[in-house]
């Protein structure tokens, strides 16, 4: 018996819920229902309050707390880069007028270095032209003296021609006072 009554409060218990499902106008979201609806204004204007509360005091502050870190963050590192920037390039025009500077004293020290070796070479050469006038003083001197040795043989040398040529065309030997005393009566 006890199984028979365990079975039909079963299902009286089923056909109860079916009957208050059906009077209830046939099932449906209870969210729809207007009887819910109050609730669930006020849950939702309770949950809405909360959720304002817990953004507006804890994470929108976190929030802002963290975005201005960044932008402080960024702003001074753009600001550190300008320095940097500027810094490197005062840098760059010290450099540049170093480097300017240096070409001006490299150009003066060419020039007198151009200067000091065309003042050597115009010294050597001077020195070279001295000993070259001195060496063709020499040979001129002694080209003079060859002249006047071949000359002075020149004189030997026609005077003896000149009895060979006697000689060979009268047969007859002159000597060297005969040729001259004809040569001076012919040079007068």
């Amino acid at each position: 018996m006890a199984a028979e009554t365990l079975t039909s409060n079963a299902a009286d218990a089923h056909a109860g819920t079916t009957e208050v499902a059906h009077e209830s106008g046939g099932g449906g979201l209870p969210q729809f229902r207007f009887e819910y609806w109050g609730g669930q204004i006020v849950w939702l204007l309770f949950i809405f309050l909360v959720l304002y509360i817990l953004l507006s005091r804890v994470f929108v502050p976190r929030l802002r707390r963290i975005l201005d870190s960044r932008a402080q963050t960024i702003a001074d590192a753009v600001e550190q880069a300008r320095k940097v920037q500027a810094e490197a390039e005062a840098q760059a025009k010290a450099a540049q007028a170093e480097i300017d500077e240096a070409r001006t004293r490299a150009r003066g020290l060419a020039a007198e270095a151009k200067a000091k070796a065309a003042a050597e070479l115009a010294k050597s050469q001077a020195a070279e032209d001295e000993r070259l006038k001195a060496q063709m003083d020499e040979a001129e001197a002694r080209i003079r003296s060859l002249r006047d040795t071949a000359m002075a043989n020149v004189e030997t040398i026609a005077t003896e021609t000149a009895q060979a040529i006697v000689e060979k065309l009268t047969g007859e030997k002159t000597t060297a006072k005969d040729i001259a005393a004809a040569l001076s009566q012919g040079a007068a």
